[in-house]
């Protein structure tokens, strides 16, 4: 359901742009509200699973996307559903490290976690791939709201069912690192709103500078509050290796590739080739 909601809100953008009016500009913060408080709270959803508890806070993570894909259904102006989509994100910060750490403490090491691991990773490769064609089916069939609408019932039925079958587990002492969740996850989003303005009113604009520059503050700040504090959301040690921080490296450009290929080409698709939204979800198959 969390990477479900990275690419079903895609196919539907022109017709979200059509209904609440985005300018292009505009249409991109539908995709960037989730992205940048899904990455920027990630640390600090799974540091709360360890201190609160991870069935908990699993629970609570599940409520807040699916309560949100419901108000971003039902928005009628722009605010409203960017709004939406960044508490969606908040949530799907929670439930996706939490529902990680739950495989680790449900099943043992051993043949049985390593099909949990199977299983959680084929789900996120399906949820990418069926969200690009699921968007375009309920867009075409029924209405852009569903590609949030059916969030719902998903979500009601997975909380649910955590009470009955998830171990409630206990959390264990220590605090949220605050400072460092603001920081990191503010100068992401000034970050990208630089470089979205920076393509309307260019680069030497004077908001477009003072974004940037304050994204570089933030972001410096958060790497001073990881290496001053005693229970770090991101400990330093870990991007010493060279192997791991290479792989995040691969990571970061494979999804700044996928996100803003599926971002211009769904539009291209519909706006410039005439597609429908179901042939233009089947379009992205390949």
């Amino acid at each position: 359901m969390v990477v479900l909601d990275l690419t079903i809100v895609n196919v539907a953008l022109p017709s979200i742009q059509h209904t609440l009016g985005f300018s292009a500009t505009g249409l991109e913060w539908v995709i960037n509200a989730y992205v940048v408080t899904f990455g920027g709270l990630l640390l600090l959803g799974g540091r709360s699973g360890d201190l609160f508890g991870r069935r908990r806070m699993f629970v609570i993570g599940v409520l807040a996307f699916s309560l949100a894909s419901l108000a971003g259904g039902l928005a009628t102006s722009q605010t409203w559903l960017i709004t939406a989509r960044a508490v969606q994100g908040a949530g799907a910060a929670i439930a996706s490290p939490t529902a990680l750490g739950l495989i680790a403490a449900t099943f043992e090491d051993g043949p049985a976690r390593h099909r949990a691991m199977a299983v959680y990773a084929a789900m996120s490769g399906a949820g990418g791939g069926l969200g690009l064609l699921a968007g375009g089916l309920l867009t075409e069939w029924v209405s852009w709201r569903w590609v949030l609408f059916v969030n719902v019932p998903i979500g009601a039925l997975v909380a649910i069912g955590a009470l009955f079958v998830l171990d409630p587990g206990k959390g264990r002492p220590g605090r949220l690192d605050l400072p460092g969740a603001a920081s990191v996850t503010a100068g992401v989003a000034l970050l990208v709103y630089g470089l979205a303005r920076a393509a309307d009113f260019g680069w030497s604009n004077s908001v477009t500078i003072a974004s940037l520059v304050g994204a570089g503050v933030l972001l410096i700040a958060f790497v001073l509050i990881e290496a001053r504090s005693g229970q770090p959301l991101l400990p330093l040690r870990i991007l010493a290796s060279r192997n791991r921080s290479g792989g995040y490296g691969v990571m970061l450009l494979l999804g700044a590739a996928m996100l803003s290929l599926i971002f211009f080409m769904t539009q291209m698709f519909q706006d410039v080739l005439g597609y429908s939204p179901i042939i233009a979800g089947l379009a992205f198959l390949p």
